[in-house]
């Protein structure tokens, strides 16, 4: 018998799978005991400094609509925050304020995806990016990254093989997630050099860009892009400040997709909700010690999983240069998601499987390790353990 609501969506939402991510998570439902690694966020909540300059916001009344293309305090506060970040000048009217970094992600394609058109990606990537592609009509063109023993490397000529005449876009996260990879200065001169030459637009998703471990930032293509380039970098509040419940984000784009982004927006929700804004005010002016403390904390639970992790002979794991991941593959493991299920509901340790993210192959897994060291370690003990059994 025929599905009776088969034909009543369009075929691309029809088509989409489940988030793998969701689907292990909701094998945990209700579950004592669990040790929950696959989501990118801390284990700290926001602090109390952000915290309060929401409520005295709320206390004020600021519960009114925003302006679509955000609080202009707030745009201006991240001008400001971006210029002397990357050490360019950037204008307020080049900022745009979002309900999150995944919100920036789907208004940006919606400039530029349609049926028919295209979008290369490097990948293993955020499984949300190629959703948002599918949601669209359009065709996303996994880019691989190339796994060198040690850690991971885009090689450019994989990006530029895979473009053609419908393509619209390429789209790099850097810091990367799941695999922490750093695009090298150099290479994003190079792409964007290409980019400008093929007439493509370059998405840029830098929400880790301050989650990295022997600089202040991680590159970025604002350092080597004119305001007038097709470049749309994209950012959130969620993981440098521990905010990843407030949905704030940004874009910097050319100052000539104002307008438009200002109804793209205004179609998807209007605007961010005016107090989380002004509290994102507060993250930038006073948040640098609690990022300090932060990728501290950081360093030494990646020292720590990569050390126990490493020495394990049936796993080969990559250094992340960022971000907050440890993504590495199990020999002998032919279903990850399988594997992360049964760890889950044996083990009570939630990881996802790489196959989420678009790995080439089976048996990778991402651990989040923004938690204590004594959390962690109970972690590895179990999957240990899961390996093994």
């Amino acid at each position: 018998m025929a599905d009776p609501a088969s034909g009543e969506l369009r075929p691309a939402i029809e088509r989409m799978p489940v988030s793998r991510i969701r689907d292990v998570a909701n094998e945990a439902m209700g579950m004592e005991g669990l040790i929950p690694l696959w989501f990118g966020e801390p284990d700290v909540a926001t602090p109390d400094f952000i915290c309060q300059a929401a409520a005295d916001a709320l206390s004020q009344g600021e519960t009114f609509y925003s302006p679509n293309r955000g609080v202009p305090d707030l745009r201006h506060a991240l001008a400001r925050y971006t210029s002397e970040l990357y050490q360019v000048p950037v204008a307020d009217d080049r900022i745009t304020i979002t309900a999150s970094g995944m919100s920036g992600i789907m208004l940006s394609h919606q400039l530029l995806i349609e049926p028919g058109t295209n979008v290369i990606c490097a990948t293993p990537a955020w499984p949300n990016v190629q959703g948002t592609v599918d949601v669209l009509g359009g065709e996303f063109r996994p880019a691989p990254l190339k796994f060198t023993g040690s850690g991971w490397q885009l090689e450019l000529e994989t990006v530029f093989d895979a473009v053609d005449d419908n393509t619209r876009a390429v789209f790099i996260n850097s810091p990367g997630n799941p695999t922490g990879w750093v695009m090298p200065g150099d290479d994003q001169k190079a792409l964007l050099a290409f980019c400008r030459e093929r007439g493509l637009w370059l998405l840029a998703d830098e929400v880790y860009a301050r989650l990295v471990y022997d600089r202040s930032h991680a590159p970025s293509f604002l350092e080597h892009a004119g305001p007038e380039d097709r470049v749309i970098v994209i950012n959130s509040f969620s993981k440098p400040w521990a905010m990843t419940g407030w949905r704030l984000g940004w874009l910097v784009t050319p100052a000539r997709l104002g307008q438009r982004l200002e109804m793209v927006n205004e179609f998807n929700l209007a605007g961010a909700a005016t107090f989380t804004q002004i509290a994102g005010i507060t993250a930038l002016r006073d948040g640098e010690d609690f990022i300090a403390r932060q990728l501290e904390r950081y360093r030494s639970a990646r020292s720590a999983v990569y050390e126990r992790l490493s020495a394990n002979p049936r796993i080969r794991i990559g250094w992340p240069e960022g971000a907050f991941y440890a993504y590495f593959a199990v020999d002998g493991i032919d279903d990850g998601l399988a594997f992360c299920k049964r760890l889950v509901r044996e083990h009570r340790v939630g990881l996802v499987p790489g196959s989420a993210f678009n790995a080439a192959e089976e048996g990778w897994l991402r651990l989040c390790f923004a938690s204590q060291l004594d959390t962690l370690n109970t972690a590895l003990d179990r999957l240990e353990d899961a390996i093994a059994s």
